[in-house]
């Protein structure tokens, strides 16, 4: 099959770490409260995708990124 959704997560922390690289888009940190975790009270963006994905089982990765893509992109 060639859904992403069946795709190894290494794939898919792959996409992330491009977007992440991409001078053309603006990864946005998410907030968290556990600071013995994180310090800076940031959770990385590709620690915060993925674990979105790991928890939400009936969403499409690729679909997914796919948008992800859209609402960071640089206007």
């Amino acid at each position: 099959m060639s859904r992403m959704s069946y795709a190894p997560t290494e794939q898919i922390r792959k996409r992330l770490e491009d977007m992440v690289a991409n001078p053309d888009m603006i990864p946005v940190f998410a907030y968290s409260p556990d600071t013995e975790t994180y310090p800076d009270n940031r959770i990385p963006f590709i620690d915060q995708h993925l674990r979105y994905l790991r928890t939400h089982k009936h969403v499409d990765p690729e679909q997914y990124i796919s948008n992800l893509c859209l609402m960071i992109k640089k206007s």
